[in-house]
């Protein structure tokens, strides 16, 4: 599943093409790509056409473009959510049709002309809906992208994530005082830190040398911090390497994939020696998926 790095890729590829543009008309070849949309496709597409983009944002996984009728204030956006497979791409508007394409929305910018943003996703667990924006808890910009303190209900229940400013250290260093679950599984928790997914969460615990499955209520106030560092330092490299890309199916606007897969340390790496210790990395099965770390550095207190 796309995380924060490679969500962020795409949210960097399609600002620049989509603040200031116009939808100018909609086709939806695919109702289950509207899942989050409760009033269906055509209602979608009315509430599109003719609207103007404001920005494109970003907390934790999700996307949001603010949408405005025209001379109107954005008080709705178009809120999407890649799943594991989805993707956001850039096209001319005559482009052929992608494999598993479900929604293409034909864009007029000023400055770049005509396009066309395709959303393509082969498992079809990813979704695009038009959704009300609702102040945030906070009163703080609400993402990456975005300076007005409004996100869409959809993402209200989102944390922010570790490279948000806005992000407060001390809350979820309390937070994880009274967590007796594994640390592996807070990171994963959206409502508590997001955009940490199980590669991320990994690699971050295996560079702060901390077992999975330790506690997150025996982490001192030290280890925290260290492991915030690290957290933040992991998604900063794989955003500057493009993200994580396995297959074909994450790749960013343009179709090109990441490369930040040949910086694993820890994450797929079965059997493979551990770049520090040189100690074995094993695999062990974790909440219906898997965890990679190093016995001999992340030791379990």
């Amino acid at each position: 599943m796309p995380e924060l790095p490679e969500v962020e890729v795409v949210r960097a590829g399609l600002a620049p093409a989509m603040t200031g543009a116009r939808i100018v008309a909609v086709d939806v070849h695919d109702e289950r790509a509207l899942t989050r949309h409760a009033a269906g496709a055509a209602d979608f597409v009315a509430r599109l056409e003719g609207s103007a983009v404001t920005t494109v944002a970003r907390r934790g996984k999700f996307l949001w473009m603010p949408i405005a009728a025209a001379g109107g204030d954005a008080r709705t956006a178009v809120v999407g959510h890649l799943g594991m497979s989805g993707q956001l791409l850039l096209r001319r508007p005559d482009a052929e049709a992608e494999r598993h394409e479900r929604i293409r929305i034909f864009i007029e910018h000023p400055d770049h002309g005509e396009l066309a943003v395709v959303f393509a996703d082969q498992r079809t667990f990813g979704s695009l809906a038009v959704d009300e924006l609702v102040p945030t808890a906070d009163g703080r910009a609400a993402g990456w992208g975005s300076t007005e303190p409004f996100l869409p209900s959809q993402v209200a229940h989102i944390a922010r994530d570790p490279m948000d400013d806005a992000f407060q250290s001390r809350v979820f260093r309390d937070a994880l005082r009274t967590r007796s679950s594994a640390i592996k599984r807070v990171l994963l928790d959206q409502t508590l830190i997001s955009g940490v997914g199980n590669i991320y969460a990994d690699e971050s615990l295996w560079a702060a040398r901390i077992h999975p499955e330790t506690p997150a209520s025996a982490l001192s106030t030290v280890a925290v911090n260290r492991l915030l560092a690290e957290v933040r330092a992991v998604l900063a490299k794989a955003l500057a390497e493009g993200g994580t890309s396995f297959d074909a199916q994450y790749v960013n606007v343009n179709g090109e994939a990441g490369y930040f897969a040949h910086s694993l340390n820890a994450y797929g790496r079965t059997g493979l020696p551990c770049p520090r210790c040189g100690g074995p990395i094993v695999r062990v099965s974790f909440m219906n998926r898997s965890s990679h770390y190093c016995p001999r550095c992340q030791r379990r207190r």
